[in-house]
């Protein structure tokens, strides 16, 4: 039996990294057309902008606000076979300015799903565990399909028609609500709550009543993730030691079973710590310390405080700073893979190396 199901994860989750030209681009060498996009500008300030193909490559929605689904065609003009084509907006295209895409693809076309009390439009990729789900809520608890096979263990979620509302995140690894564009901890589950305390299910994900899950008469959108061996890894640490020099402190190795690509991560034990981002493209080698933060619109910024080792099993902490690995604190992750830890870009079954 392989190892994974997927032995080359480029094919379904990739980072990009681009120069702007201030006119248009052709995005291409991703292998894949992307079903969701998360562009971030790195040298100058700019929101957090998210794209997906079910809501429409012109709909935008922001981590870092609690704005109204938004409509701009300079961001993507077209999905492509092998990448995607953008505008000269200036969050993502502005000459000489650098940005990041982190990319995923879901399933294409979506289709009606009616395994939940509402009926949703799914666009799902069974293989990587991964889904973009829309739905209009009701204003009562509800269930949701997301067509995955496998019960999700992350889940994020947005309103798209009603204003001020807050990102909700279910992370059943933590045991509880998060919120993509804040800094608290971690929520309690119940009906009254984004989500109610019903775990997820091979075919749906529950919601309560409030209306950044489940306004009545409002639209949403909700991301899906369902771990895959080799592939994606929906979890939580203890940090161990936050004394010594920052870059080579011997702290806490997470186990994935994969060489990590793509890190989020949040301490959700207590509040007044955001929400990090790391990857394997904006550093060369470990320690990893160039991050973004999902819950602002800061330019990118670095580290040894907060850095980590990118491993060919999993990751390691290097850092200092409570925000990643403080002694005694909790923190929640999501990983995604640049490398199965058997396996390389053919198939092959061989070992992987780290960095």
């Amino acid at each position: 039996m392989a190892y994974s199901s997927i032995t080359k994860p480029t094919d379904y989750f990739d980072t990009t990294l681009i120069t702007g030209n201030g006119s248009t681009q052709n995005i291409t060498g991703l292998g894949f057309q992307p079903d969701w996009i998360w562009y971030k500008r790195r040298n100058a300030t700019g929101h957090h902008r998210l794209i997906d193909s079910v809501r429409g490559s012109d709909k935008l929605l922001q981590t870092d606000l609690t704005n109204t689904e938004g409509t701009d065609a300079t961001y993507v003009t077209s999905f492509n076979s092998d990448g995607w084509s953008i505008g000269s907006n200036t969050d993502v295209n502005a000459s000489g300015g650098t940005t990041v895409a982190w990319s995923w693809r879901a399933g294409g076309s979506a289709s009606s799903n009616s395994n939940g009390s509402i009926t949703s439009s799914v666009s799902a990729n069974t293989t990587s565990g991964f889904s973009i789900v829309t739905y209009t809520g009701t204003g009562s608890v509800a269930t949701v399909g997301h067509g995955l096979g496998v019960a999700p263990k992350l889940i994020i979620v947005k309103t798209r028609s009603l204003s001020s509302q807050a990102w909700p995140v279910d992370s059943r690894a933590a045991s509880g609500i998060a919120y993509l564009n804040e800094t608290g901890g971690t929520g309690s589950y119940g009906d009254s709550s984004p989500f109610p305390s019903t775990a997820p299910t091979s075919t749906v994900f529950s919601i309560g009543t409030p209306g950044n899950t489940n306004g009545s008469g409002e639209t949403y959108v909700a991301y899906c993730f369902a771990e895959v061996k080799g592939f994606s890894q929906f979890g939580t640490y203890q940090g161990v030691n936050d004394t010594g020099t920052a870059g080579s402190i011997d702290d806490v190795f997470v186990y994935t079973g994969f060489k990590p690509a793509f890190l989020l991560l949040k301490k959700y034990n207590s509040s007044g710590t955001g929400w990090f981002i790391f990857d394997n493209k904006r550093d060369d080698d470990n320690p990893i310390s160039s991050f973004l933060m999902p819950q602002a619109a800061n330019s990118e910024d670095s580290g040894l405080i907060r850095s980590f080792d990118l491993l060919s099993n999993g990751f390691k902490s290097r850092g200092n700073s409570d925000d990643t690995s403080g002694a005694g604190s909790s923190y929640l992750y999501a990983a995604f893979a640049e490398h199965p830890f058997v396996g390389n870009d053919s198939g092959t079954a061989v070992p992987v190396t780290a960095r």
